[in-house]
């Protein structure tokens, strides 16, 4: 199969933990390399439903390596609660197949009170509508040089000397900033001590990992969130701390780029958006309204509603300019059925200009108006279809202008929540 990336097109919830879950068995490692525990992504296996938010979704398959990689910011209290749970269900989560990197950042108590100090403190119209989880600060942090990473709970005494670095700055901004109380970097640790001896004997090389791993099989790495949430090319400042994009999955996991061979693009049949920022083929009307509805579009992390709007190409063009996919995963397709008519957003109105990518400047989204293209709909349900030929003429008509007008193919398409409701081309 060669070593894979999966990556979110759009703004996330494209469904990559779907595709994930159903790639991993034939791989022998999946690695996560990038965000925190502000994605969540959702599998339903034999009709359960199981939510992960930071341990690769490979896990629900015997036998496989799982890692989360230097890429990652990581909440330990989430990741232990994430290997409880599934441990509880009788899953192995041991030391022996799930490894943390040494070199991945921790969120900490004070990044996620940070983070809600700034949000409360914003008007309205400026809240990005962070998850409130730390990852900004943790990244902060990170790029500062004075972040906590999952080795330093090897070394408490090291570990404590950060602590009290870090809060040095930090309580001077929550007590005279934000009118919080400071925080005790004493009590910051005793917290953490119990934690911190759980997660010891989850560290290692995950770079070596991957090289060893490499010997009996494929790799397949995942990422969190989409491409245009992107620190660098998402709709800036309305995204995340991190790059999204593939080329972070070599940075984010620590191998080389050359490893990186099937690029796999999940691109929802649709268009949704979690929060705030611009979104040019929003639906504020029925239609989006039932796009919300049948979709089950509400936060797998945060169980916020989803806003909904028609498949933009020109955000999935963009993508496939920043990714080069080798092919496109299309999922919820199954939605679409029941519409009369379909739309695809094919360039925007810019300033009285016409583009068919993304404006560079910040905030140029807003300022973009959808120009559309019509197809017809379907009414067939499509969700017990096992192939392309199975489809309705009018879904596989839909599908061969998303090729045509991305240049990229549809290698996988996803018509139901299951892991049995999807076929490969």
């Amino acid at each position: 199969m060669s070593n894979v990336v999966v990556f979110g097109s759009q703004w996330g919830d494209e469904g990559k933990g779907k595709i994930v879950d159903i790639l991993a068995e034939n791989c022998s490692a999946i690695v996560r390399f990038q965000g925190g525990n502000n994605a969540g992504h959702t599998l339903v296996v034999g009709g359960k439903q199981e939510i992960l938010h930071l341990i690769p979704s490979g896990i629900l398959h015997p036998g496989k390596k799982c890692a989360i990689s230097n890429g990652v910011v990581l909440d330990p209290a989430v990741f232990l609660a994430e290997v409880d749970k599934l441990a509880a269900k009788g899953l192995d989560v041991s030391p022996s197949r799930l490894m943390i990197s040494k070199k991945t950042h921790i969120i900490m108590e004070y990044h996620k009170l940070m983070d809600g100090c700034r949000e409360a403190a914003k008007s309205a119209e400026a809240k990005i509508g962070t998850t409130g989880r730390g990852i900004g600060p943790c990244y902060e942090d990170k790029a500062h040089r004075c972040g906590i990473r999952a080795g330093d709970f090897q070394d408490l005494e090291l570990l404590a000397a950060k602590i009290t670095e870090a809060l040095t700055e930090k309580n001077v901004l929550f007590k005279h900033l934000y009118g919080a109380e400071p925080l005790d970097p004493a009590k910051v640790l005793a917290d953490l001590k119990p934690v911190a001896a759980r997660i010891v004997p989850y560290l290692g090389d995950v770079s070596s990992a991957i090289q060893e791993a490499e010997k009996t099989g494929d790799i397949l790495f995942e990422g969190a969130q989409g491409t245009h949430l992107d620190i660098d090319h998402g709709t800036y400042p309305y995204v995340t701390s991190s790059n999204t994009v593939v080329g972070n999955a070599a940075s984010g996991s620590g191998c080389g780029p050359r490893k990186l061979e099937r690029i796999i693009a999940i691109v929802k049949a649709y268009t949704t958006r979690v929060g705030g920022g611009p979104f040019p083929t929003e639906l504020l009307d029925k239609v989006g309204d039932r796009l919300q509805s049948v979709g089950g579009e509400f936060g797998a992390t945060t169980g916020r509603k989803r806003r909904c709007g028609w498949l933009d190409m020109v955000v999935l063009k963009e993508s496939c300019r920043l990714n080069t996919p080798t092919e496109l995963a299309i999922t919820k397709l199954d939605v679409l059925s029941g519409h009369e008519e379909l739309k695809i957003c094919v360039a925007y109105d810019y300033r009285g200009e016409q583009v068919e990518y993304p404006p560079q400047e910040q905030n140029g989204m807003a300022f973009s108006s959808p120009i559309y293209e019509t197809l017809p709909g379907w009414n067939e349900d499509i969700t017990a279809t096992r192939s392309m030929e199975e489809l309705p003429a009018n879904a596989q008509a839909y599908l061969a202008r998303i090729e045509e007008l991305s240049g990229v193919k549809v290698g996988i398409v996803s018509v139901g929540p299951d892991r049995a409701q999807t076929f490969m081309r």
